[in-house]
């Protein structure tokens, strides 16, 4: 087999096929969604929210790798439409911290059922039943990969 450095030739392709594979079905889903929901920094908030429970700002703005002003700027636009809460601070009361109200979490759930629902179809369409199960084996392994310690 051969080697490229200490990773064999068949790990880097592997990574490659990966890599792109999952860009494109990320730019297809989002696809799938309305345009008018949210904006991509927004759903990246808000799904971070849900995942993670209640933050602050500066919290949200360090976890995102962005500008505390712009995580200002999209929870505004998330709390206006009520997807997002804000209540003081337990710890310090100057500041507010960030949590996702019901609606929020009604809206990433219809907007995850619905890419489920348009991938679930593609595969149904477009592959076999041996294909489609050698997709769930893929994603074991897959999964595998990136929980191990």
């Amino acid at each position: 087999m051969a080697e490229t450095g200490e990773l064999s030739t068949s790990a880097v392709r592997a990574a490659h096929e990966v890599r792109v594979a999952v860009g494109r079905l990320r730019r297809r889903l989002r696809e799938s969604r309305d345009p008018d929901e949210l904006t991509p920094t927004q759903t990246s908030l808000l799904s971070r929210l849900d995942r993670e429970g209640p933050r602050t700002a500066s919290e949200l703005a360090a976890a995102e790798g962005v500008r505390p002003q712009s995580v200002a700027v999209s929870v505004g636009a998330l709390a206006e439409r009520g997807l997002v809460e804000r209540r003081p601070d337990p710890e310090d009361g100057r500041r507010q911290t960030i949590s996702v109200a019901p609606a929020g979490r009604a809206l990433l759930d219809s907007t995850r059922a619905a890419g489920e629902e348009w991938l679930a179809r593609t595969l149904h369409e477009q592959l076999t039943e041996d294909e489609r199960a050698t997709v769930i084996a893929a994603m074991g392994l897959l999964d595998r990969v990136v929980t191990a310690r």
